[in-house]
């Protein structure tokens, strides 16, 4: 029965979303919501913003639709009874935070210290309503660390902000962090069914995420019909966050899946505090920048970035917590060379051709 709900709702997202974005690229349209060409926005006409939209309404819709169902029917039709968990609610309050954050800064366009001040307001929200990270994985060996309370609550605040500021970094290219998001959202749902995780209700979520996010990516990649926007962004990265802490094998597991935005973000912000730049301060030195600079198309470098971090999920699928620390540490010290040695072969571009980035994640 499970399995039906979890293809059911997959289905049902992925085909909600993509009916969803174009009605809402029409809607931003006439509402004038749209990422307009010019200095460092270099698609050569204006672009809806907000639709990241569809992906939130999408996946509550889909979860509304089946929970509707089963209050008509009076008993579990299509939910089974070991996926249903108080859970619910909080990760419905973490979807409307995060969609409602999103879509304030897509209609006035809030400077980056601003975005930053709502993503906290949501990571204080989510922590006051109980949920944060308990435990961690031992590094050093095969058990559990308890964190203490002020810890957990700071750990927290940092993994939920911190998935944020990930996803918006990489929202540089058409296509890449909808792609990224399900993919790891996809992973987190296959995890969540593991023996030794066995987190049914985690699952599905995570597999209409995933489903919503796919929908919304048929218009989104290159060349993209609409973007992502701070909408889509911090829904998907707040669901993702919370998602990954219930349950500790999954935190572990969501770092190394989303090790490519993840460490990306780590060195543009270290690069840019020796330089003694604002730490948000849009630039082209992410990763998927390197890529385009070294020769490789739009498209192609999207795909890499897909490749690696559908490695970084199968290796989280086979391996248990420490090995995925692990691995983690050894994709960063990899990261930091690769990107070191991309940057010096990189021409010093001063000039971007129409059309080759949607827009910059920052």
């Amino acid at each position: 029965m499970t399995v039906v709900l979890y293809v059911l709702s997959t289905f049902v997202a992925f085909a909600t979303a993509a009916g969803l974005t174009p009605l809402i690229a029409h809607l931003a349209g006439k509402l004038n919501m749209l990422d307009m060409p010019g200095g460092r926005r270099q698609h050569p006409w204006p672009i809806p913003r907000p639709g990241g939209l569809a992906i939130a309404l999408a996946f509550g819709l889909t979860i509304f639709l089946f929970w509707a169902i089963d209050r008509y029917m009076g008993r579990p039709f299509l939910i089974p009874e070991e996926v249903r968990t108080p859970r619910f609610a909080l990760t419905a309050l973490a979807a409307f935070l995060g969609m409602t954050v999103g879509f304030i800064d897509d209609t006035f366009d809030l400077r980056a210290r601003w975005q930053f001040l709502g993503n906290a307001i949501v990571a204080f929200i989510v922590i006051a309503a109980g949920i944060h990270i308990d435990f961690v994985d031992d590094p050093l060996g095969s058990g559990l660390i308890q964190l203490a309370f002020p810890v957990a609550v700071a750990f927290t605040f940092f993994w939920i902000v911190g998935m944020n500021v990930a996803l918006n970094f990489i929202d540089g290219l058409d296509g890449l962090a909808a792609g990224v998001s399900a993919i790891a959202a996809a992973t987190l749902g296959a995890i969540a069914l593991l023996p030794q995780v066995s987190e049914p209700f985690v699952a599905w979520m995570a597999f209409s995420l995933a489903g919503a996010s796919l929908g919304f990516l048929l218009f989104n990649f290159h060349p993209a019909r609409l973007f992502m926007g701070t909408s889509g962004v911090v829904f998907v990265g707040t669901m993702l966050a919370v998602l990954s802490i219930f349950g500790t094998a999954k935190v572990a597991a969501a770092l190394l899946v989303l090790g490519v935005p993840i460490i990306d973000t780590f060195y543009v912000l270290v690069r840019r505090l020796l330089q003694r730049q604002p730490p948000f301060a849009p630039d082209r030195g992410h990763f998927h920048h390197r890529l385009l600079d070294v020769g490789l198309s739009h498209s192609q470098a999207v795909l890499l970035i897909y490749a690696l971090t559908l490695g970084f999920g199968a290796l989280a699928l086979l391996t248990n917590g420490r090995t995925q620390v692990i691995a983690f540490v050894g994709a960063f010290v990899v990261f930091g060379v690769v990107v070191l040695a991309l940057a010096q072969r990189a021409p010093k571009a001063t000039h971007v051709e129409p059309a080759v980035y949607a827009e910059d994640g920052d």
